[in-house]
C-alpha cells in the first residue's frame, strides 16, 4: 500500500494539471452567480495564461455557449483558459443587463464579471494584460459593454451576431485603443444588420470603433472564397488597421448569413462554413495585449 501511495503522490502533479472543466460560484450583490472554467492540459501555473471570457446568447447558458461558440480545442494548443458566465433570469429569461430590450433589469453585470475576472486570477495564473471578452448575440452585446466600461481589465473584444445598445453607445467611456472584431450576417433576423430602435446598425457600431481607435477609415476588403456554397452565404472580411497603439477594427460581414456562429458544430440553417469564428476571433486576440 505505501508504494501504491507513492504511485499516487508522483502521479498527483499530472492528475492537477490535466484538462479540466469545472463549474465555479461567487457571490456578488448578495446573487450567487456561476460559470464554468475550461483549464487547457499545458496549464502547469508556473507562468501567466492568458484568460477568453465567452458569454452566452439570451436564453442561452454557460453550459450551451462552451459546446456552441467553442474555443476548448484552441485553448487546448495555444494554452489559455476560458470562462463561461451564466447570465441570470430577467422576465424569466437568461440575459447580460446591456440596456436596449434588457431594461428594468437590476443586475450588474459588470460588476460580476469583474469580481468573476478576480477569482479566476486568485485561483490561477492569469496573465491580467491578457484578457479577452467574446459572446454570442446578447453576449456580444455584452462584450462591447466592458470594452466600454471595465475596459481596463479588457484587452480586446469580438462579438458574434451582437451590436451595442443605445444605452451602451451613448455612455461608452472606453480608456484605452481597443481591438474590437465584429461577426455579421447581413440577413440575420433577431439583431438586424441595419438596427432597430434597441439595437445601433452595425456599420455604425464599426464606424464608431474605427474612429475611436483612430484607424484608417479606408478598410483593407478580402473576399473570403466560397469553399462551403451550400451554406447560402458568402463573407467579406473588412480590416481597418493602423489604430493608435498598432490596434485594428475588423468586419466579418455575411452576406445573406443569419443569427448563428459561423464554422459551429451546431450551427444549424444559415451557418455560415467558410470561416470559422472561434479561430478568426483567438488569431485576433493573440496579436494583442491590453497595451496594444
Amino acid at each position: 500500500k505505501y508504494f501504491a501511495l507513492i504511485l499516487i503522490i508522483i502521479g498527483f502533479p499530472s492528475l492537477c494539471f490535466a484538462q479540466l472543466t469545472i463549474n465555479e460560484t461567487i457571490l456578488h450583490d448578495d446573487i450567487q452567480r456561476d460559470y464554468i472554467l475550461y483549464i487547457p492540459p499545458s496549464y502547469t501555473g508556473t507562468s501567466s495564461v492568458p484568460l477568453v471570457l465567452n458569454y452566452h446568447g439570451y436564453g442561452g447558458s454557460a453550459n450551451d455557449q462552451m459546446w456552441y461558440g467553442d474555443f476548448r480545442s484552441i485553448a487546448d494548443s495555444a494554452g489559455f483558459i476560458i470562462a463561461h458566465p451564466q447570465g441570470t433570469l430577467f422576465e424569466n429569461v437568461t440575459h447580460w443587463n446591456v440596456g436596449g430590450w434588457t431594461i428594468g433589469s437590476t443586475v450588474d453585470d459588470v460588476g460580476f464579471s469583474e469580481a468573476m475576472i478576480d477569482s479566476i486570477s486568485t485561483e490561477y495564473n492569469i496573465d491580467a494584460n491578457r484578457i479577452y471578452s467574446a459572446g454570442m448575440s446578447n453576449g456580444g452585446f455584452m462584450s462591447f459593454l466592458l470594452a466600454c466600461q471595465l475596459s481596463y481589465r479588457i484587452a480586446a473584444i469580438a462579438s458574434v451576431t451582437g451590436s451595442m445598445t443605445p444605452e451602451t453607445l451613448s455612455e461608452a467611456n472606453p480608456l484605452h485603443p481597443t481591438p474590437v472584431m465584429q461577426f455579421h450576417g447581413t440577413a440575420d433576423g433577431v439583431v438586424p444588420y441595419s438596427g432597430a430602435s434597441w439595437t445601433e446598425p452595425i456599420e455604425e457600431i464599426v464606424d464608431f470603433w474605427v474612429d475611436y481607435n483612430n484607424c484608417s477609415t479606408t478598410p483593407s476588403v478580402t473576399e473570403i472564397p466560397d469553399i462551403s456554397p451550400l451554406d447560402g452565404s458568402t463573407v467579406e472580411h473588412y480590416v481597418y488597421n493602423s489604430g493608435d497603439n498598432g490596434v485594428a477594427t475588423e468586419h466579418f460581414k455575411i452576406i445573406d448569413g443569419a443569427h448563428t456562429w459561423p464554422g459551429s458544430d451546431f450551427g444549424g440553417t444559415g451557418t455560415n462554413y467558410d470561416i470559422n469564428a472561434s479561430e478568426e476571433i483567438w488569431t485576433f486576440f493573440s496579436r494583442y495585449d491590453i497595451n496594444g
